[in-house]
Protein backbone atom coordinates (compact mmCIF):
# COMPACT_ATOMS: atom_id res chain seq x y z
CA UNK A 1 0.00 0.00 0.00
CA UNK A 2 1.68 3.35 -1.22
CA UNK A 3 0.80 6.45 -0.52
CA UNK A 4 2.38 10.10 -0.73
CA UNK A 5 4.33 10.39 2.96
CA UNK A 6 3.11 13.67 3.81
CA UNK A 7 -0.66 12.94 2.87
CA UNK A 8 -0.21 9.47 5.07
CA UNK A 9 0.89 11.63 7.94
CA UNK A 10 -1.44 14.11 7.83
CA UNK A 11 -4.31 11.35 7.85
CA UNK A 12 -2.54 9.64 11.00
CA UNK A 13 -2.74 12.95 12.80
CA UNK A 14 -6.01 13.50 11.99
CA UNK A 15 -6.78 10.38 13.37
CA UNK A 16 -5.16 10.97 16.25
CA UNK A 17 -7.05 14.56 16.66
CA UNK A 18 -10.03 13.64 16.03
CA UNK A 19 -9.56 11.23 19.05
CA UNK A 20 -8.20 13.90 20.89
CA UNK A 21 -11.25 16.03 20.30
CA UNK A 22 -13.70 13.31 20.87
CA UNK A 23 -12.20 13.47 24.59
CA UNK A 24 -12.92 16.74 25.13
CA UNK A 25 -16.37 16.31 23.68
CA UNK A 26 -18.24 16.33 27.07
CA UNK A 27 -20.97 14.31 25.06
CA UNK A 28 -18.25 11.35 24.75
CA UNK A 29 -18.37 10.71 28.34
CA UNK A 30 -16.07 11.82 30.30
CA UNK A 31 -18.30 13.49 33.00
CA UNK A 32 -19.99 9.94 33.12
CA UNK A 33 -16.53 8.99 34.51
CA UNK A 34 -16.30 11.68 36.97
CA UNK A 35 -19.87 11.31 38.05
CA UNK A 36 -19.34 7.53 38.95
CA UNK A 37 -16.12 8.53 41.00
CA UNK A 38 -17.55 10.85 42.85
CA UNK A 39 -20.84 8.94 43.96
CA UNK A 40 -18.57 5.50 45.11
CA UNK A 41 -15.99 8.12 46.59
CA UNK A 42 -13.48 5.92 45.08
CA UNK A 43 -10.58 6.38 43.42
CA UNK A 44 -10.53 3.33 41.43
CA UNK A 45 -13.97 3.93 40.36
CA UNK A 46 -12.53 6.79 37.61
CA UNK A 47 -10.18 4.57 35.13
CA UNK A 48 -12.48 1.91 35.75
CA UNK A 49 -15.42 3.95 33.79
CA UNK A 50 -12.86 5.31 31.81
CA UNK A 51 -11.88 1.89 30.49
CA UNK A 52 -15.62 1.11 30.00
CA UNK A 53 -16.42 4.12 28.05
CA UNK A 54 -13.18 3.42 25.98
CA UNK A 55 -13.79 0.02 25.22
CA UNK A 56 -17.69 1.20 24.06
CA UNK A 57 -15.82 3.27 22.12
CA UNK A 58 -13.59 1.38 20.46
CA UNK A 59 -16.24 -1.06 19.95
CA UNK A 60 -18.01 1.19 17.79
CA UNK A 61 -15.60 2.15 16.16
CA UNK A 62 -14.39 -1.33 14.97
CA UNK A 63 -18.40 -1.65 13.43
CA UNK A 64 -17.79 1.04 11.13
CA UNK A 65 -14.52 0.32 10.21
CA UNK A 66 -14.23 -3.29 9.59
CA UNK A 67 -16.69 -3.70 6.90
CA UNK A 68 -14.65 -1.00 4.33
CA UNK A 69 -11.63 -3.01 5.35
CA UNK A 70 -13.07 -5.85 3.77
CA UNK A 71 -14.23 -4.13 1.03
CA UNK A 72 -10.97 -2.86 -0.42
CA UNK A 73 -9.90 -5.94 -1.92
CA UNK A 74 -12.42 -5.06 -4.86
CA UNK A 75 -9.39 -2.28 -6.35
CA UNK A 76 -11.43 -1.31 -9.30
CA UNK A 77 -14.02 0.83 -6.71
CA UNK A 78 -11.39 2.06 -4.15
CA UNK A 79 -12.07 5.77 -5.32
CA UNK A 80 -15.59 4.81 -5.74
CA UNK A 81 -15.55 3.38 -2.04
CA UNK A 82 -13.74 6.29 -0.57
CA UNK A 83 -15.97 9.32 -2.54
CA UNK A 84 -18.89 7.41 -1.37
CA UNK A 85 -17.62 7.52 2.16
CA UNK A 86 -17.11 10.89 2.08
CA UNK A 87 -20.24 11.81 1.14
CA UNK A 88 -21.79 9.71 3.63
CA UNK A 89 -20.02 11.65 6.15
CA UNK A 90 -21.11 14.65 4.68
CA UNK A 91 -24.70 13.93 4.69
CA UNK A 92 -24.32 12.87 8.40
CA UNK A 93 -22.84 16.26 9.55
CA UNK A 94 -25.70 18.30 7.16
CA UNK A 95 -28.20 16.20 8.93
CA UNK A 96 -26.63 17.10 12.54
CA UNK A 97 -26.49 20.42 11.37
CA UNK A 98 -30.39 20.63 10.70
CA UNK A 99 -31.36 18.16 13.32
CA UNK A 100 -29.96 19.32 16.57
CA UNK A 101 -31.90 17.72 19.14
CA UNK A 102 -29.51 15.29 21.02
CA UNK A 103 -30.75 11.51 20.28
CA UNK A 104 -33.02 10.74 22.73
CA UNK A 105 -32.73 7.03 22.93
CA UNK A 106 -29.40 7.74 25.20
CA UNK A 107 -30.90 8.97 27.69
CA UNK A 108 -32.91 5.24 28.10
CA UNK A 109 -29.60 3.74 28.75
CA UNK A 110 -28.61 3.46 32.50
CA UNK A 111 -25.21 5.57 33.28
CA UNK A 112 -24.09 2.24 34.75
CA UNK A 113 -23.86 0.63 31.34
CA UNK A 114 -20.88 3.01 30.46
CA UNK A 115 -19.76 0.77 27.35
CA UNK A 116 -23.05 0.42 26.44
CA UNK A 117 -23.58 3.76 26.74
CA UNK A 118 -20.35 4.93 24.84
CA UNK A 119 -20.82 2.51 21.88
CA UNK A 120 -24.13 3.82 21.28
CA UNK A 121 -23.33 7.89 22.00
CA UNK A 122 -20.66 7.17 19.63
CA UNK A 123 -22.75 5.81 16.84
CA UNK A 124 -25.66 8.38 17.04
CA UNK A 125 -22.88 10.85 16.62
CA UNK A 126 -21.16 9.52 13.78
CA UNK A 127 -17.83 9.10 15.19
CA UNK A 128 -16.91 6.40 13.61
CA UNK A 129 -17.90 7.97 10.11
CA UNK A 130 -15.65 10.88 10.81
CA UNK A 131 -12.73 7.95 10.67
CA UNK A 132 -14.21 6.53 7.60
CA UNK A 133 -12.50 8.54 4.93
CA UNK A 134 -9.37 8.65 6.82
CA UNK A 135 -9.25 5.51 7.04
CA UNK A 136 -9.73 5.01 3.57
CA UNK A 137 -6.59 7.45 2.61
CA UNK A 138 -4.48 5.18 4.66
CA UNK A 139 -5.86 2.28 3.10
CA UNK A 140 -4.99 3.71 -0.13
CA UNK A 141 -3.95 1.28 -2.88
CA UNK A 142 -1.23 1.67 -5.92
CA UNK A 143 -1.79 -0.28 -9.25
CA UNK A 144 0.03 -3.15 -8.15
CA UNK A 145 -2.21 -3.64 -5.47
CA UNK A 146 -4.66 -5.38 -8.12
CA UNK A 147 -2.64 -8.44 -8.90
CA UNK A 148 -1.72 -9.22 -4.96
CA UNK A 149 -4.06 -11.70 -2.97
CA UNK A 150 -7.38 -10.48 -1.90
CA UNK A 151 -7.04 -12.66 1.51
CA UNK A 152 -3.72 -11.06 2.09
CA UNK A 153 -4.75 -7.49 1.04
CA UNK A 154 -8.00 -8.11 3.60
CA UNK A 155 -5.93 -9.30 6.79
CA UNK A 156 -3.83 -6.07 6.16
CA UNK A 157 -6.26 -4.03 5.97
CA UNK A 158 -8.56 -5.27 8.69
CA UNK A 159 -5.33 -4.84 10.73
CA UNK A 160 -4.60 -1.39 10.12
CA UNK A 161 -8.72 -0.89 10.58
CA UNK A 162 -7.95 -2.19 14.78
CA UNK A 163 -4.55 0.34 14.52
CA UNK A 164 -6.36 3.11 13.05
CA UNK A 165 -9.40 2.36 16.02
CA UNK A 166 -6.72 1.92 18.80
CA UNK A 167 -5.33 5.03 18.28
CA UNK A 168 -8.46 6.95 17.97
CA UNK A 169 -9.43 5.58 21.19
CA UNK A 170 -6.45 5.99 23.21
CA UNK A 171 -6.17 9.47 22.09
CA UNK A 172 -9.97 10.04 23.18
CA UNK A 173 -9.41 8.36 26.66
CA UNK A 174 -6.05 10.49 26.80
CA UNK A 175 -8.15 14.02 26.59
CA UNK A 176 -11.05 12.87 28.77
CA UNK A 177 -8.99 11.35 30.71
CA UNK A 178 -7.07 14.25 31.84
CA UNK A 179 -10.05 16.43 32.08
CA UNK A 180 -11.87 13.79 33.86
CA UNK A 181 -8.55 13.29 36.57
CA UNK A 182 -8.77 17.48 36.80
CA UNK A 183 -12.02 17.71 37.75
CA UNK A 184 -12.53 14.59 40.18
CA UNK A 185 -9.03 15.79 41.87
CA UNK A 186 -9.52 19.33 42.42
CA UNK A 187 -12.32 21.06 40.98
CA UNK A 188 -15.25 19.53 42.32
CA UNK A 189 -18.90 18.26 41.07
CA UNK A 190 -19.67 22.13 41.28
CA UNK A 191 -17.46 22.86 38.68
CA UNK A 192 -18.90 19.76 36.39
CA UNK A 193 -22.29 21.35 36.71
CA UNK A 194 -21.26 24.52 35.75
CA UNK A 195 -19.06 24.45 32.92
CA UNK A 196 -21.25 21.41 30.96
CA UNK A 197 -20.61 22.59 26.97
CA UNK A 198 -22.21 21.19 24.01
CA UNK A 199 -20.12 20.60 20.72
CA UNK A 200 -22.80 19.31 18.33
CA UNK A 201 -22.13 22.45 16.30
CA UNK A 202 -18.47 22.05 15.73
CA UNK A 203 -18.65 18.16 15.59
CA UNK A 204 -21.52 18.61 12.72
CA UNK A 205 -18.76 20.82 10.93
CA UNK A 206 -16.27 18.85 11.40
CA UNK A 207 -18.17 15.61 10.38
CA UNK A 208 -19.06 18.09 6.96
CA UNK A 209 -15.13 18.64 6.51
CA UNK A 210 -13.65 15.73 6.86
CA UNK A 211 -15.79 14.17 4.73
CA UNK A 212 -14.75 16.87 2.08
CA UNK A 213 -11.11 15.97 2.91
CA UNK A 214 -11.90 12.27 2.19
CA UNK A 215 -12.97 13.19 -1.14
CA UNK A 216 -10.13 15.25 -2.02
CA UNK A 217 -7.79 13.06 -1.22
CA UNK A 218 -9.48 10.11 -3.36
CA UNK A 219 -10.17 12.57 -6.04
CA UNK A 220 -6.73 13.38 -5.95
CA UNK A 221 -4.58 10.22 -5.82
CA UNK A 222 -3.56 9.53 -2.14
Amino acid sequence: MLSDPNTMAALWWAVILSGLYHGLNPGMGWPLAVSAALMERKTDALPKALGLLAIGHLLAMLVILLPFSMMLFLTEWETDIRIGAGILVIGMGTYLLINRRHPKFLARVHPAKLGLWSFLAANAHGAGLMLVPLFLGICALDADTGHKAAEALMSGNILTAFFVALAHTSAMTLAGGVIALTIYLWLGLKFLSKTWFNLDLVWAVSLVFVGAFGIHTALNGH
